[in-house]
């Protein structure tokens, strides 16, 4: 039922792909980052300088090859199916469905293009799969280093979008690097699998809460001890880092076993140390 509900999941990101490339990407003549990109780059380049039209899937689906490959081998085989799911329905959607005419705007496909796009790769990625291309070097380079790697993303798209700038002018490729930025953003506030959240619990009941942080997210805390400055009585610390978006569920268990628990959440910017993610299956 689970694999039934990511493959559903990860049909409706492929979808809305799909409809936005043929709807704000269309209609504002952007270039999406990553291998949809370069397949949309290389399409231009064959119509324009050799007269030939090719559909969109043949390139995306060979770009994707050598990738899903690697990933198959190195970071999850369920994971990879999915994310050749994915790579083959993008493809096939592409070619098949119609853009909607929704607005002539360029800044407003850029900007809406752009939240779009990121929502839909979000969907992927939360299903445990990829749109393919980059996305699949940003997991197994994140897998690696446990790190987010969707800025350094960004900004090789950005040297894409130069040449595409040189080829076809500079106005289209100024206004996708708007849309790249607009759907980075929206992906970093989507996924937190390779963000880091720092939290510090004060209970009474410190071996409860130790072993709802075990089954929860898979990781362990560090219990402090000290006094309450008011009361003047002792009191308990916990002290764990765990993946971001096992945050808010980690929060609902311990409220759980301890209503009256006090949590501080902070934001990790750098970890370093031996801190194990579940890997992708």
């Amino acid at each position: 039922m689970k694999t039934f509900l990511r493959f559903i999941l990860v049909t409706i990101g492929s979808i809305l792909m799909a409809l936005n490339l043929n709807t704000f990407v269309h209609t504002a003549g952007l270039l999406p980052g990553g291998f949809t990109g370069i397949t949309l780059l290389l399409q231009e380049i064959f119509s324009k300088f050799f007269g030939i039209k090719i559909p969109f899937a043949v390139f995306y689906w060979g770009l994707n090859i050598v990738p899903a490959i690697i990933c198959f081998k190195y970071v999850g085989k369920k994971f990879t199916i999915l994310s050749i799911w994915s790579i083959i329905s993008v493809g096939f959607f592409t070619d098949i469905i119609p853009g909607l005419d929704v607005t002539n705007d360029i800044l407003l496909c850029t900007i809406f293009g752009g939240i779009v796009n990121g929502t839909a790769i979000s969907l992927c990625l939360l299903a445990g799969a990829t749109s393919g291309g980059t996305d699949f070097i940003s997991i197994y380079v994140s897998e690696k280093t446990g790190r987010s790697i969707w800025n350094h993303i960004f900004i090789g798209n950005v040297i894409v979008l130069a040449i595409f700038g040189l080829l076809f002018g500079w106005t289209r490729a100024l206004y996708s690097i708007i849309f790249q930025f607009a759907g980075t953003q929206i992906l970093n506030s989507l996924y937190k699998r390779y963000q880091k959240s720092t939290l510090l619990i004060i209970t009474d009941k410190p071996d409860e809460l130790v072993k709802t942080i075990r089954e929860t997210t898979g990781h362990d805390a560090t219990l402090f001890k000290g006094e309450g400055c008011y009361t003047g009585l002792e009191r308990n610390m916990l002290y764990t880092i765990i993946s971001s978006d096992s945050e808010e569920k980690l929060i609902r268990e311990v409220k759980k076993a301890d209503p009256m628990a006090f949590i501080n959440i902070l934001q990790t910017k750098m970890l370093k140390g031996n801190f194990i993610m579940k890997k992708q299956d």
